[in-house]
């Protein structure tokens, strides 16, 4: 028969789909519109949370940007900054020749109107003041199409960047996640052989002991009451049921943590299955920590719990 210990101890398969929900990354994509820079941070969390950073010039385009990082990622709190660095020519206040002439020519026919001593002079810098003269470099607007081209693009750079490193901290979670689960195979497989045992020492400890106190009131035991008492202890710490269960529950999340349970499935945040599994472990742990009173079996719940919690904090921290 195939242990619980040995299906499990082979190294897992990388899984290309476990990232740490930790990490940053960032990209500049440059052409004539200027620079536009993308930096991007990821922080644990229970689900998604996005917020988005942008300049005023491209506040038009945040409920595009937050689609596209909605389809990029699918747990954790990310922050997207961008910023976008306009060519130096496109920074220097332009003139709109055409308002400044209709002014002079206003300014004239006023001028004619009144003669020319009562005209009064205004130079060439009030007129520069006049409301429309001087266009604003922020005031000039780029067409969101084209903009939105160097903005995905850089996002998607970004995101890579950001993945790389996500990709090798999972990896490294993920294979301290298998080491865990294999050492709680191996304890679980000791209680398997130490349970029947358990049952077999209670036997012996309570015949001793009822032998003990009837010979010391002369009274003649009879075997068949002492089987009753051990066949109702048997029942009660029946743990078979349980170490099935958790050997089961073990060999899901080897399968979520390699990917091979994912195909065909929704696309659930592998994380989040894990930390449900992770759940179902410790209740089937606690089950048997309760009902097995033995001294051994005791010792090795105890280390299942820790290898357990610290599973526990690990998977907070995938996506």
């Amino acid at each position: 028969m195939t242990t619980i210990s040995s299906s499990l101890s082979d190294p897992l398969t990388e899984n290309e789909g476990v990232r740490s929900m930790t990490g940053q990354g960032h990209a500049s994509v440059q052409g004539d519109y200027g620079v536009i820079r993308v930096e991007v941070r990821t922080v644990n969390n229970r689900g998604l949370k996005c917020v988005l950073r942008t300049s005023d010039a491209l506040s038009s385009l945040e409920s595009r940007v937050d689609a596209l990082v909605r389809s990029l990622i699918h747990r954790g709190s990310i922050s997207v900054a961008i910023s976008w660095r306009k060519p130096a020519g496109q920074n220097v206040p332009a003139i709109d020749t055409e308002v400044l002439a209709a002014y002079a020519s206003k300014l004239n026919e006023v001028r004619l109107s009144v003669g020319d001593g009562n005209a009064v002079n205004i130079d060439l810098a009030s007129l520069m003041q006049l409301p429309g003269v001087i266009i604003s470099a922020r005031d000039e607007r780029r067409d969101d199409v084209q903009l939105w081209e160097p903005v995905e693009e850089a996002i998607r750079l970004a995101f890579e960047n950001l993945n790389e490193m996500r990709q090798t901290e999972g990896a490294n979670m993920a294979q301290t996640l298998h080491v865990d689960a294999a050492q709680i195979a191996e304890r679980l497989e000791q209680i398997r052989v130490l349970a029947p045992r358990a049952v077999e020492n209670y036997s012996s400890r309570l015949e001793a002991k009822i032998q003990r106190v009837l010979s010391e009131r002369d009274i003649e035991s009879q075997p068949i009451d002492i089987l009753r008492e051990v066949q109702i202890y048997a029942d009660r710490a029946d743990i078979s049921e349980e170490i099935t269960r958790l050997g089961s529950h073990l060999r899901l999340f080897a399968d979520v943590l390699s990917g091979e349970a994912t195909e065909g499935t929704n696309r659930e945040p592998t994380g989040r299955k894990l930390d449900f599994i992770i759940q179902e472990m410790f209740r089937e742990t606690n089950t048997i920590g309760s009902k097995a009173a033995d001294a051994e079996v005791s010792s090795h719940v105890v280390e299942i719990k820790c290898a357990i919690e610290r599973m526990r904090e690990l998977v907070q921290n995938l996506e």
